[in-house]
């Protein structure tokens, strides 16, 4: 298998993992498992198996060479983890008042975020063809958040909690192309994860003494943990590289289908054929922000 078709399938699986995620967290929430258990499992599980193939694994890796010497890489992982903590509390606390088939498209607004993101940090005007497809992905999703729906009633606790998870993933987004690149990509995942942890506690603090059990751990925590702290974040480090970061994001756009996919098969959530067209025009802005013309000019 070429390089190209690897990091092809790395970041298809990544995103799949974690279109899934909100699915299996809404499932157990419905048999009776509290959100704070379910996070705080999610994370523990996440840096026992992390912490041990560090120990074992990163040294056989290499980071990316990076010029000069960043000051406290592991420091700034753990501080840019944070965000990765609070991007799974407020997702979780979306679902719990929006279906989750709405949550992934409240999520999926670091699209335009990430454009906004772009602007300031970049210091630079953003293309036009990215602003038009920033403004296109906003249309599509009052069409697939079921705005325009009069029979729907979204609650505006989901809906805060959902934008807040999207601004959050913005900055796990930025944290996972810019900062710690010369470190090996399992420390790079292991001190993001370290720093979702600990958000986590702080975040839900004695809530988690509330739901937490070893029962829950064992078999929801190894699941989560799987599919939200260790397999997203190591197959997008190990698939970007491989392949332009546009086509990336283009793939990492199946996160959207798979989640709405998960949701009605799963929880029997009901797709109108209205926020289907939203959740098209979602990933044709995406193609859109991601487009580069013949001549190699990136737009």
């Amino acid at each position: 298998m070429n390089t190209h078709l690897r990091g092809v399938l790395y970041i298809a699986i990544g995103a799949s993992s974690y279109g899934v995620l909100a699915t299996f967290v809404k499932y157990a929430n419905n048999q009776g498992l509290g959100t704070a258990g379910l996070a705080f499992s999610q994370y523990l599980f996440g840096v026992l198996v992390l912490s041990v193939l560090a120990y074992f694994f990163s040294k056989k890796e290499v980071g990316e060479k990076v010029a000069g010497t960043p000051k406290h890489p592991k420091l700034k992982l753990m501080l840019f983890g944070s965000f990765l903590g609070l991007t799974s509390s407020f997702y979780y606390l979306s679902i719990q008042y929006v279906p989750v088939s709405v949550g992934i498209i409240l999520l999926m607004q670091t699209i335009w975020m990430g454009v906004a993101l772009e602007f300031f940090t970049a210091r630079k005007l953003v293309s036009g063809i990215k602003i038009v497809g920033a403004l296109v992905a906003i249309v599509g999703t009052l069409l697939a958040a079921k705005v325009f729906e009069t029979n729907v009633e979204l609650d505006l606790r989901g809906i805060g909690f959902g934008l807040l998870a999207a601004l959050s993933f913005t900055g796990v987004m930025y944290a996972t192309t810019r900062v710690g690149l010369q470190l090996p990509i399992l420390v790079r995942t292991q001190y993001l994860v370290y720093g979702g942890f600990i958000v986590v506690i702080l975040f839900w603090n004695l809530q988690i003494l509330q739901d937490f059990s070893w029962r829950s751990f064992i078999s929801w925590g190894a699941f989560l943990g799987v599919f939200g702290t260790l397999l997203p974040p190591l197959l997008f480090n190990r698939g970007f590289p491989k392949i332009r970061t546009g086509l990336g994001s283009i793939i990492a756009a199946l996160e959207i289908p798979v989640s709405v996919f998960s949701a009605y098969w799963v929880l029997h959530e009901d797709i109108s054929p209205l926020q289907w067209g939203g959740i098209l025009i979602i990933l044709f802005a995406v193609v859109l922000i991601n487009f580069k013309r013949k001549e190699g000019v990136s737009t």
